[in-house]
């Protein structure tokens, strides 16, 4: 058994862009769910439409990259106000489905066969990133030890993309520290006192929702700029829902959760499928659970990242750096 390169793949999962696109992720929806209390099951929408947006600007129209990531942010909060403004006056509950169910439509509706000349299709779009690598810094080359390691381009994406949750996190951290952060966490607790001091409790949730939907979709942009394209197969709803298993695993109403959790989803489910394909590789397994774990490896890997989540919610309910009071008030 090479713990060695279990541990080289998990590091480089915990510390690459992947955790990174996820965090950033992670820390739009605590905006949303953690501080304003919205229930959103449709936080991949936003990655969605600023990912293709980005995409469509240079592949399909051959416009520059420096003008698509504005755009599909911009398209973001386009996103925001189509949901919000005729839904954030419901019940937590039909937001919920209404933002589940624009996510998967705009799923479907960028893999539709009359939409594959502007999106693709189910082939989506390619080569869109060539801008941003001519301006990494970095030497052709392998950088690391062993199979913790990255190349130059990965690096690159890497380095973007932690400084991008960097600022993310401040921007929330500021934020909520400010009288606009002390309304809507008034508006989480108690819509009805909130908008008897006379407080417009739909605008501070559409902004609220905007906000955060552009960190999300910057997010969607990060992973475009890592694949160099886009397809839609990225944003199944299952993202979503593993975006709220690391929310809830670093803690709601959080600054460092979100970022600390999703280093630790990835550095976990990666070590988990490296240790499982070892498994399989050394022949140290019936043949049948083999050819199990290879085929639904990724599967495996999920379900334990689940079983974990259960055991520290039976532990800590609260998340790893939540507070009892906070999490109260979002349930």
């Amino acid at each position: 058994m090479e713990f060695d390169v279990i541990l080289g793949n998990a590091g480089r999962a915990g510390l690459g862009p992947q955790a990174a696109i996820f965090a950033l992720l992670v820390i739009g929806l605590n905006l949303h769910f953690g501080y304003t209390g919205l229930l959103n099951f449709g936080q991949v929408a936003f990655m969605l439409v600023a990912a293709y947006g980005t995409a469509i600007t240079v592949a399909t129209w051959g416009g520059s990259l420096w003008l698509g990531i504005p755009f599909g942010l911009g398209l973001c909060v386009v996103l925001a106000l189509v949901l919000g403004l005729p839904t954030l006056r419901l019940r937590k509950e039909y937001f919920a489905i209404t933002t589940l169910a624009a996510a998967e439509i705009l799923r479907l509706l960028v893999r539709s066969s009359p939409a594959t000349e502007i999106t693709g299709g189910p082939f989506g779009l390619q080569a869109i990133a060539g801008s941003f690598y001519a301006l990494n810094p970095i030497a052709e080359g392998r950088y690391g030890i062993g199979t913790f390691s990255y190349t130059a381009n990965q690096l690159w994406v890497m380095i973007v993309a932690w400084v991008l949750v960097a600022l993310a996190a401040a921007l929330v951290f500021l934020l909520i520290r400010s009288p606009w952060g002390r309304v809507i966490r008034a508006i989480r607790e108690d819509e009805d006192a909130a908008a008897s001091l006379g407080k417009n409790v739909v605008g501070y949730k559409l902004q609220a929702l905007a906000i955060g939907g552009v960190i999300g979709g910057l997010a969607g942009v990060v992973n475009a700029l890592q694949q160099s394209g886009v397809g839609s197969e990225s944003f199944g709803s299952q993202v979503t829902f593993m975006a709220y298993v690391v929310l809830i695993m670093g803690g709601v109403a959080t600054t460092a959760g979100p970022i600390v959790a999703a280093v630790l989803f990835w550095f976990l489910r990666e070590g988990v499928d490296s240790f499982l394909r070892q498994l399989s590789e050394e022949a140290w397994l019936p043949d049948l659970l083999a050819d199990f774990l290879y085929d639904a490896g990724g599967a495996v890997s999920i379900a334990l990242a689940g079983i974990a989540l259960i055991l520290l919610l039976k532990s800590r309910p609260e998340g790893i750096f939540g507070k009892r009071r906070e999490g109260a008030a979002d349930a």
